[in-house]
């Protein structure tokens, strides 16, 4: 069998000038983020800090889990607390006593903070240490903010993980930690790759209970399957840890490289990475190429939402031939998405932030044939003609490493398929373009 060739590494768009915008945001806010949390780690609960607002939104974002109990809730903040007419402190004490003699199963409590502590007026932080010293050793109590403001969605997982990593416990004993929320039949597909490869003495973060919670030391190497998390890769570095740069593991490529670069950092040859990923990169390959009919040659326009636009624009214009006009993303963080900028070949604007109006402008007068937005630009972009994803469904749908590389390819074929069984464009006036009878424009 050959061996693949893997790319080298060129300047790609390391050096493209970044537009960087700092206008109006259009993105959920990052309580969004306890939705997936609370399902990877079983023994946890997200008392969000805030207001009504907040809990509908988490009410209606986790809807679909309102036939079990769910570990997550809202300890709402009336006007007087606001106003500083009642003991906010001396009230969250008493929520979180009843909270954990109802539900005895938490371990790890985390105080969510849906605004700055000017808004709330409340220390978190501070609450989190007196309350740890009242329920320790039975419950770890810790805070992190999930605030909307100059935020995006996905950094409420990382700020979890961040303030996770800052308390965990210290090792000196060699390891790899894998970093990221991934559904537990991803990460059990990368742990199995891992140990087959040679890497036995693998931790994950987040861990599935409190006890597991990963020990992190100078001698820890990490590999981040998020490229989202730039506070928790902060607060690694400064336990000491390595942080092994790769792609992401979107896609046959970026997973071979991710893969590859692991193996290269614990001294494995490629030889063993090549022998091991045969199979599922041949099956990976096979998978995209079927989804690729539909996307060769199809140009593509990312608004800045979740973080995952730059490795996954590397991913559909490798892998999959499509043709970027433009990749914004929120956070621009070399550090992490370096290897990905050089693999994306130069042509396509990149912009970093958010302005939306001026934005807008950009993706009309490109009229790409997919745009990739979040929710509340998605339907208005579609009635006037531009083919449209979600970007958050990016993020609850099993997307990494090979087995999924189809699946994946399938995200941003299956809305161009839908437009050719709809019909032309729709104009802006809305109607034109379709009959009478036809259903309207729905995202996918």
């Amino acid at each position: 069998m050959n061996r693949p060739v893997l790319p080298t590494a060129g300047p790609g768009c390391s050096d493209a000038p970044v537009l960087k915008e700092r206008g109006q945001h259009e993105v959920f806010c990052g309580l969004t983020g306890i939705v997936w949390l609370h399902r990877k780690m079983q023994d946890a609960f997200f008392l969000v800090v805030g207001s009504r607002t907040c809990a509908h939104l988490l009410q209606s974002a986790a809807g679909v889990m309102i036939f079990a109990e769910p570990r997550f809730g809202t300890a709402i903040l009336e006007e007087k607390d606001l106003a500083g007419l009642a003991d906010a402190n001396e009230e969250l004490d008493r929520e979180v006593a009843r909270l954990l003699d109802r539900r005895p199963d938490i371990r790890r409590l985390f105080l969510v903070g849906s605004c700055p502590s000017e808004v709330i007026k409340l220390d978190l932080a501070r609450a989190a240490e007196r309350l740890t010293a009242e329920h320790s050793p039975r419950v770890l109590v810790q805070n992190y903010s999930g605030s909307g403001i100059e935020t995006t969605f996905t950094q409420g997982e990382d700020a979890c993980l961040a303030a996770i990593a800052e308390k965990a416990p210290a090792t000196d004993t060699a390891r790899l930690l894998l970093v990221g929320a991934l559904p537990d039949v991803v990460e059990d597909q990368a742990l199995g790759l891992l140990r087959d490869i040679g890497i036995e003495n693998v931790a994950v973060l987040p861990s599935a209970r409190a006890e597991t919670t990963p020990e992190i030391g100078p001698h820890t190497r990490f590999a981040l399957t998020q490229p989202f998390l730039g506070d928790t890769h902060a607060a690694l570095t400064r336990r000491g840890a390595s942080h092994i740069p790769a792609p992401f593991p979107f896609g046959e490529e970026g997973t071979t490289l991710w893969l590859t670069a692991i193996a290269e950092a614990f001294g494995i040859d490629r030889s063993v990475v090549d022998r091991v990923t045969a199979a599922p990169r041949a099956r990976a390959r096979k998978a995209i190429a079927a989804r690729a009919e539909t996307l060769r040659g199809k140009s593509l326009f990312f608004f800045p939402d979740s973080q995952l636009e730059i490795p996954l624009a590397r991913f559909l214009t490798r892998e999959c031939g499509m043709e970027a006009v433009e990749v914004g993303t929120p956070f621009l963080h070399r550090g992490l998405l370096g290897p990905d900028l050089a693999l994306l070949a130069p042509g396509p604007g990149i912009s970093e932030g958010q302005d939306v109006e001026r934005q807008l402008d950009r993706v009309r007068a490109a009229a790409p044939d997919l745009t990739i937005c979040g929710l509340g630009l998605a339907n208005p972009l579609e009635a006037e003609g531009l083919t449209t994803k979600w970007a958050i469904e990016l993020v609850f749908t099993p997307v990494h490493f090979y087995e999924q590389a189809g699946d994946l390819a399938d995200l941003f074929a299956r809305p161009l398929r839908r437009k050719a069984l709809i019909g032309p464009k729709i104009s802006s006036g809305g109607a034109e373009g379709r009959g009478a009878d036809s259903p309207p424009p729905v995202a996918t």
